[in-house]
């Protein structure tokens, strides 16, 4: 069975008075909402895997999954163009360690995890390990200058479109939430996944130094 983490909000106490108690109510709610919202709503690529079809979904803002190697299935091929125009195909993925993210610039959990993101990038990123973005919603211009707003290095294809990045995980780990991350395995297929924000550099950098560890 796959590894499984989740990270939970810790629990506010209760007031001795009643105006307080009804504030502190107030306040849980807002917690509970704003728990739903950090990893951003679904579309409709997922709706199969949000059904019930695929039993490894792990219904967890934040949860981490690790997949073990007999268990994991190889990714479809697929292609696009960058935010920066340049064509590019997956199979320039071949023999690395990639990380893989989904986001757009209007969620802001995928704000949030930006600069950690770029963080692995800059410490890990070369001949062995790869970074690529997935831009599920925006067009070229968006993403651009949300790259320049937070620094963002690696390359992200423009998926709005056609859809055809985010569909090729679809048979193996479809993608029901953003943002979500992947580590792909150096047969690229998927070793891990986290739902929501990466929440600090540590497990990512972890799970990518994991699978540079395995043979190949």
């Amino acid at each position: 069975m796959p590894r499984v983490s989740t990270i939970r909000p810790n629990r506010s106490g209760r007031s001795s008075r009643i105006r307080l108690s009804r504030r502190a109510v107030g306040v849980a709610l807002a917690a509970v909402f704003a728990i739903g919202l950090s990893a951003c709503a679904p579309d409709a690529v997922s709706d199969s895997f949000l059904s019930g079809e695929n039993t490894g979904y792990v219904a967890a803002d934040g949860a981490i999954v690790e997949i073990p190697v007999d268990k994991r299935e190889p990714v479809d091929d697929f292609s696009g163009i960058t935010e920066n125009g340049e064509q590019f195909d997956s199979s320039e993925l071949a023999g690395k360690v990639t990380v893989v993210n989904f986001w757009y610039a209007g969620c802001a959990p995928c704000r949030l995890e930006a600069e950690d993101l770029e963080s692995v990038w800059q410490d890990l990123g070369g001949d062995d390990v790869a970074f690529l973005g997935i831009n599920t919603r925006d067009q070229a211009d968006t993403a651009k200058a949300f790259s320049a707003e937070f620094d963002v290095t690696y390359p992200s294809l423009i998926d709005v479109d056609t859809a055809e990045a985010k569909l090729a995980f679809s048979s193996s780990v479809p993608i029901q939430a953003t943002p979500t991350t992947l580590v792909l395995d150096k047969q690229g297929r998927v070793a891990a996944r986290i739902i929501g924000p990466i929440d600090g550099t540590s497990i990512l950098s972890t799970l990518v130094k994991d699978a540079l560890a395995e043979d190949s």
